[in-house]
């Protein structure tokens, strides 16, 4: 591990200082390759099904899981358009002279190396190397087992895209280790790694969040809420509420409660009840909510799970002020949103309501770096510090400071 570790440092050094042209070259070609090898990708995302299948892993797992072509196509297109985002690094954040005459410049740089850890999605393994090469950094990937054989097929294409521009392949690895015991060995190795990103399950974020020595930008579950307020328009109610819950449930910016004022929920209950039967969504709702609609009664701990399925609560409100309130005792920090033409009730929420992403009229299933124009993202950091939301090549940054100076002395 060690050894292996000390080689991705030492790259590290190479990729930070690759001009932005051989960087987007380089990163073109490996969408090339993705599409060249499209066949060998997903008949190794064959074997990663069958054995889920076998394992008997969730609905929402496997369609995590699954590589199509379409899909290998979307991954292509992802690196194409990190590619095309402006270079990250050596951008000049701020400056400034000094009364001694110092000229500073605040200066974005690489962070080094980075170890993302994650669950399921082969994807991931595309996107984040390529975000990691475009902003100067090397990726030590840990995905899950269950994706074990699409994992190592698109990194192996990646790597010999590398290799044949004459850069070194410890700049995209996978970790040697996939074990466990490989995953405490790396969040302690500081001295090599500068940062961890984990993306999953909640356990797989608290285990690596109490026990990492390296700093960890967390990509947390994603508890997100609709509020309907009693000036929405309701033309665009159901549709709105339907994609953010049955579009793609199994992924964290699906919503998982839906929140109605109450002067409303008589009129538009109904209608929102036979348009997620007809999707068939598992219903459940509190007290007030059980008087219009026959659903099952949810509970505090229903209000504070992460369904990653087909299953919602329904909770009715008195106003915004209770919306934001159960949002800020239930809510994950991730997206959350509000239905409304009022102006006042709109800002009220988008000020008060703490998380990464805050919408006003549309579904919080945009929290995505593709749909942000981001190319992917490494994941969707509910942190506060460094980085929050989803994090493209720019939160793969940190700075220095460069000081010039004319031989002054203090």
């Amino acid at each position: 591990m060690q050894q292996f570790l000390e080689e991705a440092k030492k790259t590290s050094r190479t990729i930070a200082n690759l001009s932005t042209k051989t960087k987007n070259k380089v990163l073109n070609e490996m969408a090339d390759a993705l599409m060249a090898h499209c066949d060998y990708i997903v008949d190794h995302n064959r074997k990663d099904m069958h054995e889920g299948n076998m394992n008997d892993l969730s609905e929402a797992l496997l369609d995590r899981l699954l590589l199509t072509g379409e899909r290998v196509q979307g991954m292509a297109d992802a690196i194409r358009q990190i590619a095309s985002q402006k270079e990250p690094v050596g951008r000049l954040l701020d400056g400034w002279v000094t009364e001694d005459d110092l000229n500073i410049q605040k200066v974005s740089v690489p962070i080094g190396v980075i170890g993302i850890i994650y669950e399921s999605r082969p994807n991931v393994t595309s996107d984040t190397a390529a975000l990691c090469f475009k902003s100067g950094n090397v990726c030590v990937l840990k995905g899950g087992k269950e994706a074990q054989h699409s994992n190592k097929a698109i990194a192996n294409v990646l790597r010999q895209v590398l290799a044949k521009n004459k850069l070194p392949e410890q700049a995209i690895s996978l970790l040697p280790d996939s074990t466990r015991e490989g995953v405490a060995k790396l969040i302690k190795q500081d001295k090599y790694v500068d940062l961890i990103v984990p993306r999953g399950g909640e356990a797989l974020i608290r285990y690596v969040s109490e026990n990492s020595s390296v700093p960890v930008i967390k990509h947390d579950k994603g508890l997100c809420h609709i509020y309907i307020d009693r000036d929405a328009a309701h033309n665009k109610i159901i549709d709105i509420a339907l994609n953010a819950k049955v579009q793609r449930p199994g992924v964290c910016n699906a919503m998982e409660t839906l929140l109605v004022h109450q002067e409303i929920a008589p009129y538009i209950l109904p209608g929102l009840y036979d348009a997620f039967m007809e999707h068939g969504t598992q219903l459940k709702g509190c007290k007030e909510t059980l008087k219009h609609l026959d659903i099952q009664c949810a509970t505090h701990e229903d209000y504070d799970t992460e369904y990653l399925a087909n299953i919602l609560n329904i909770k009715i409100v008195q106003n915004v002020d209770e919306a934001i309130a159960h949002i800020s005792k239930y809510g994950s920090g991730h997206s959350e949103s509000i239905l409304s033409e009022n102006y006042t009730a709109v800002n009220k929420f988008l000020d008060a309501v703490d998380a990464a992403c805050v919408y006003a009229n549309a579904s919080t299933r945009f929290t995505d770096g593709g749909a942000f124009g981001l190319g992917a993202e490494v994941g969707i950091s509910t942190n506060k510090l460094h980085s929050r939301g989803p994090m493209g090549i720019n939160d793969l940054t940190t700075f220095k400071y460069k000081i010039y100076g004319k031989g002054q002395t203090r």
